[in-house]
């Protein structure tokens, strides 16, 4: 395993909660319960080398965007639309690699995955491949409610959001400097090949990342979303674990809702978002069992990365082995807490 994995969990209710347990909090009464976790993508993260104001903003998006998702929930509204807006607020932010904030593939373009999968119904939807959509999110929803279909990609995705009404974009919205600089720094690296030259080191941060959310509404009903703009230095065309049904997105009200971030050939190899939910169901594992084992697969099998999961009652788990992820929660008290190193 890479690194030791980090692990938080708790159990989230409308009401005070009693009864601490090792892993969180448990309720004896039949209140309804409602919850929320977002993420931001993991990699490496190092203190010293983020400056107090960065810090700072980063915790900040993962707080307006846990904001965002609470105010739907809080009023008792569905975990479709709270995963939605929470990933929404991240794609809307540059620090994030989704959305806005994406990176740009080896040929210097934006090409953007999503996913959102219902708990209730087992429907999902998911985009691939769009280079125009400023909220990839809410047309990966479009293609699970307005379309037969679970997966659509490229061109043939975009015209469908024009037909809805998507606000598409040009490429240009896209462009930010950090993220062009960091497709320099990349092709740099691979130019220099094994020189050890330290102004071409790049970390995994510099490469990949995603956000995505979690979500369990007053109904009882589980909600996975996911967004992202995939590797730097990719190559065109290539698709991630996220828009992957089972790989990095995943939901089912009998078990857990999961979104993934890392390596994303290692997570659809691992079927990751699914094994979790499988090893609740069928190997009847908790929460932080089944998301740990998922974790060292990947591992194991040479990847990094972390991954959100709630379960049917509201119990979380953040497990990653990577130096950090940004994560943030909903306490029992309806306090935000963010999070970044391990």
């Amino acid at each position: 395993m890479v690194g030791r994995c980090f692990l938080i969990c708790g159990l989230l209710t409308l009401a005070a909660l009693a009864g601490a347990q090792q892993f969180g909090r448990m309720s004896s009464t039949k209140e309804s319960k409602i919850g929320l976790v977002v993420h931001g993508g993991a990699g490496t993260m190092e203190r010293n080398k983020m400056t107090p104001e960065r810090e700072r903003e980063y915790r900040a998006g993962i707080e307006n965007a846990l904001r965002a998702g609470w105010d739907i929930l809080q009023h008792g509204g569905a975990s479709l639309d709270a995963t939605e807006a929470a990933v929404r607020v991240l794609e809307d932010d540059p620090l994030f690699n989704a959305g806005k904030g994406s990176v740009f593939s080896a040929a210097g373009t934006n090409e953007m995955d999503a996913a959102i999968m219902d708990g209730k119904t087992l429907k999902a939807g998911a985009v691939a491949d769009v280079r125009h959509i400023k909220n990839p999110i809410s047309l990966a929803r479009l293609v699970m409610e307005k379309s037969p279909h679970v997966l659509m990609a490229g061109d043939g995705a975009e015209s469908f959001a024009k037909e809805h009404g998507v606000e598409l974009v040009d490429q240009k919205y896209f462009f930010t400097q950090e993220r062009w600089d960091a497709l320099q720094k990349t092709k740099a690296a691979e130019k220099a090949g094994g020189t050890g030259d330290k102004k071409f080191i790049i970390t995994d941060q510099d490469l990949h990342g995603t956000v995505g959310a979690v979500a369990l509404d007053r109904n009882g009903n589980l909600t996975a979303a996911t967004s992202t703009g995939g590797k730097t230095n990719k190559l065109s065309g290539r698709i991630g674990d996220t828009p992957i049904i089972g790989g990095g997105t995943y939901a089912n009200n009998a078990t857990c809702a999961v979104s993934g971030t890392g390596d994303g050939e290692f997570f659809i190899m691992a079927t990751a978002a699914h094994d979790v939910s499988a090893l609740i169901e069928y190997r009847r594992k908790t929460v932080e069992e089944a998301s740990l084992a998922v974790i060292d697969k990947i591992a194991k099998l040479g990847g990094t990365g972390g991954m959100i999961v709630m379960d049917k009652n509201g119990k979380i788990a953040l497990p990653f082995n990577t130096s950090g992820m940004y994560r943030g929660y909903v306490d029992p008290n309806g306090k935000f807490v963010t999070e970044i190193y391990r």
